[in-house]
């Protein structure tokens, strides 16, 4: 009888844990990648992350400032390829390419408010696809405790 009362007692405790993890799985795994950085090296390893935490089934949302917004502008080439390693058949890769591959698996990509305005782009020179973030939208995950965000 009292193991019977404790497991009674224990799903008890558990099933409101239970529901809460539920309600987030109907939204799915989330990401808010951030990417700043004018390295390739720096973003060929978040576009490989983020390419990893798409296939474990994270729903990514990239969000691309300052000089890595040039990788959503249409014709950007990067001055050099990464070497992947040895287990990876692709040998080298371009942080741009692996963008545009993971927009093609259905990650959402957007530059951020102010990049348009303080370069020479504009929205029409962004790849098909490439939104200018909200800012309160942006906000909005960002505060979400179930929306880790990764900065690089």
């Amino acid at each position: 009888m009292r193991k019977l009362t404790f497991i009674a007692g224990s799903l008890a405790l558990a099933l409101p844990a239970l529901a809460v993890a539920d309600q987030h799985g109907e939204q799915g795994d989330q990401a808010l990648m951030v990417l700043t950085s004018d390295a390739v090296q720096t973003q060929t390893m978040a576009m490989i992350l983020g390419n990893a935490m798409r296939q474990q089934g994270t729903d990514l949302h990239i969000l691309l400032c300052d000089a890595a917004g040039d990788l959503a502008v249409e014709g950007f080439y990067s001055d050099e390829a990464v070497k992947t390693p040895p287990s990876n058949p692709a040998g080298e890769v371009k942080p741009e390419g692996m963008l545009q591959m993971l927009m093609g698996e259905g990650v959402s990509v957007d530059v951020c408010a102010i990049y348009l305005p303080n370069t020479d782009y504009t929205q029409e020179d962004l790849l098909d696809g490439v939104g200018v973030a909200a800012p309160g939208e942006i906000a909005e995950m960002m505060r979400d405790p179930a929306i880790p965000v990764y900065s690089f």
